[in-house]
């Protein structure tokens, strides 16, 4: 599928769809000159380029940035931010691939680093990006990103070996995975603390401390991120908040603005 043109706005454009082609989960065009993400996860790899502008973003408590020259690559399940690192904003292009193209054992070495200087990768994510909004030419697109996959993952595959596994100890990991179970219906510090046989303050300061970000915002990215793909696949933003575990439509919106940076009404209208 091909996406409308962006919808003007004074600070923002967007534009959002999911194309036909395999391990592609979601590609986002956008232009914002104000708008900063705050700390957030995603269940897919960020494959992300800058056209203009400059984006300033923490991962694993480190400050990055992206020049025209890079492609930054942000792994699954590590909070990340960003904001505009220039007066005048940024554009971006970005794709969310799944573990058809990067496998998880990968994200270690992407947290170490995670914008790759190299213009044969920048170029051809490029021409992903182009074929991607044309219509029927969903078959160059996904020829274009197998040769992107596998040039991503020779840089990390090379720095893999001498990077030791990210820590994620035993609690933290098991209060995510617990978390991972319950997007929907949500889970209480008491029953997770009674589950996991551990003091509820405890819990925050284990997940926390091994992951950069609260139990909760982990909790409503997870949900925000399942919103995104029922909205791109047509889902009306009411249905759509029922559906990821918000209370309503006005839940969804307040928590959906403050990490796409438009509503949910305004992102499913940017697809087909």
């Amino acid at each position: 599928m091909a996406p409308k043109r962006p919808q003007p706005a004074t600070d923002q454009q967007v534009s959002a769809w999911r194309p036909g082609v395999p391990g592609v989960v979601e590609v986002f065009h956008a232009r914002f000159t104000a708008y900063a993400y705050p700390m957030h996860v995603h269940d897919a790899w960020t494959l992300l380029i800058v056209d203009d502008g400059a984006v300033r973003y923490d991962l694993d408590r480190h400050e990055h940035g992206t020049p025209h020259d890079t492609v930054t690559l942000l792994p699954p399940h590590v909070p990340h931010n960003g904001s505009p690192a220039t007066a005048g904003g940024f554009r971006k292009r970005v794709l969310y691939l799944d573990a058809t193209h990067l496998e998880d054992r990968l994200i270690g070495a992407a947290v170490d680093q995670p914008d790759l200087r190299d213009p044969l990768l920048r170029r051809r994510v490029g021409q992903v990006h182009a074929a991607l909004l044309r219509p029927g030419d969903e078959l160059e697109a996904e020829s274009r990103l197998t040769l992107v996959g596998q040039r991503l993952r020779a840089h990390l595959r090379s720095r893999d070996a001498v990077h030791p596994p990210r820590p994620d100890p035993v609690l933290a990991r098991q209060l995510r995975e617990l978390l991972d179970e319950h997007v929907v219906e949500g889970l209480t510090l008491k029953d997770a603390a009674a589950l996991l046989g551990a003091h509820p303050a405890h819990l925050v300061r284990a997940f926390s401390g091994a992951y950069g970000i609260a139990p909760h915002q982990y909790l409503m990215s997870r949900r925000v991120g399942r919103a995104r793909r029922l909205l791109l696949a047509g889902g009306s933003p009411s249905q759509v908040a029922l559906d990821t575990g918000f209370y309503d439509q006005a839940h969804l919106t307040r928590h959906f603005r403050k990490l796409v940076g438009v509503t949910p009404g305004r992102y499913r209208s940017t697809g087909v």
